[in-house]
């Protein structure tokens, strides 16, 4: 392989990259990432991962529950800021030289670290392990890592964009609202036109590439019509950026430099759209809080749209994993999916259903997604091969947009054209 085959890689955005604490950045916790820690003892399976942040301390407690069964092949916890691992990743590979045994990736990278050839499949190492199969996870997370028949990853979680609210505000301004638990557009704006004399912000403008997706969907838009070239100039795209600077214009939602974590808390936001990962510092809210939807067009759930996404266990290709140290991973990935509690505990839905028997887990209001099938089918992972371009373009113009400071009626025909630039470049590339 060829380190310009790598070069679009590290371009690539993770499906967190905006909320660093919940998916790989902040402060570290767990095993640190010590340059020559990729390479493992004969009986040590190194295991890379991006939680560095507060679930860091979950990751590493699951391996060290592990390790306690005395396995035949222990797992050596590294955890490394995701924009590290991601560049990491295509070196360490190119060279052939201390590439993990297992890695967390994010389900959207799958498909261009497969069609880079840089991933082993499971096809021969599941033979073995009846249990990990379609029947036992949540489809939308399972099936991302089916491609061309063949199995390239094993899912560890599937983790939603929904919406937190402050029940006595609800209760006050929208009181019948979330009687179907949705919450709609439609919905937010009446609540909205209610508060506004007490000072109370119906909505919180929070991280838009998320919001904007579920939308674009909700609109019947899609990334690609071909897998390959953008499809993203269209209607679909700008209703959706024109809905949230309307709601911003209507001076119903927090403003350009407030935070609008802090205001939830403080309990001056009525709805607060933010993914599960942040369960446990909306704790710090002084008042009774619960979960629901992402904000919708509809009240029908079956129409309904999470953007989610999803970290998975894959293999890159490494010429030194023996069979024998294939076993011990498959051994732990099983063991991960009868002992995924320690991982909600991080505000995570574990992907494994196992966990719908845990009285414990049913109890987190994140689980809500996962429990009823219903809520299972309204997940969307988006799973475009260059969905990082799409990415980028969103986290850098999109809040510009809402608060005016460019134009609605730039922002679709300058996404394609900065998305499909990039999908050239990489063509190019390989």
């Amino acid at each position: 392989m060829h380190v310009k085959k790598f070069a679009s890689m590290a371009l690539m955005t993770g499906a967190c990259v905006a909320l660093l604490a919940g998916c790989g950045g902040g402060s570290s916790s767990g095993d640190k990432d010590s340059g020559s820690s990729a390479k493992g003892g004969k009986n040590e399976i190194v295991f890379w991962n991006p939680f560095t942040g507060p679930d860091g301390s979950n990751i590493k407690a699951m391996v060290d529950e592990y390790n306690k069964t005395d396995p035949e092949f222990k797992v050596k916890n590294v955890s490394m800021k995701e924009g590290d691992m991601y560049t990491k990743i295509p070196t360490v590979v190119n060279s052939g030289k201390n590439i993990p045994d297992l890695n967390i990736v994010h389900a959207e990278r799958i498909k261009q670290y497969k069609d880079n050839d840089m991933l082993e499949t499971y096809d021969d190492a599941l033979a073995d392990y009846a249990e990990i199969n379609a029947d036992n996870y949540v489809p939308e997370a399972w099936n991302i890592g089916d491609l061309e028949d063949s199995r390239y990853s094993i899912p560890l979680d599937i983790h939603t964009s929904g919406t937190y609210y402050n029940k006595e505000l609800v209760e006050k301004y929208a009181p019948t609202a979330l009687d179907d638990n949705i919450i709609t557009y439609d919905e937010i704006k009446e609540a909205g036109e209610n508060a506004k004399k007490d000072d109370v912000a119906a909505l919180g403008v929070t991280w838009m590439k998320p919001i904007l997706l579920s939308l674009y969907q909700q609109n019947g838009g899609e990334l690609s019509s071909d897998g390959v070239e953008p499809t993203v100039d269209n209607d679909a795209m700008t209703d959706a950026i024109s809905l949230w600077k309307d709601l911003y214009d209507s001076d119903i939602t927090t403003k350009d430099g407030e935070d609008p974590y802090q205001l939830f808390v403080a309990g001056k936001v009525m709805f607060y759209p933010e993914g599960i990962w942040m369960r446990n510092d909306v704790n710090e809210a002084q008042f009774d809080w619960g979960l629901t939807n992402a904000p919708q067009l509809s009240d029908d759930l079956s129409q309904a749209v999470n953007w989610s996404s999803s970290h998975q266990f894959v293999m890159f290709k490494n010429p030194d994993r023996s069979d024998e140290k294939t076993k011990g991973i498959m051994d732990f990935l099983e063991w991960v999916r009868t002992n995924s509690l320690e991982w909600a505990k991080a505000g995570q839905n574990p992907a494994t259903l196992d966990l719908l028997d845990n009285d414990e887990y049913l109890e987190m209001p994140q689980s809500m997604f996962i429990n009823d099938p219903k809520e299972q089918e309204t997940l969307s992972i988006f799973d475009y091969k260059y969905n990082g371009y799409v990415a980028e373009y969103m986290d850098a113009h999109a809040l510009d947009v809402v608060f005016g400071k460019a134009e609605v009626t730039d922002f679709a025909p300058s996404m394609q054209k900065e998305v499909a630039d990039k999908v050239s470049k990489d063509k190019s590339n390989n």
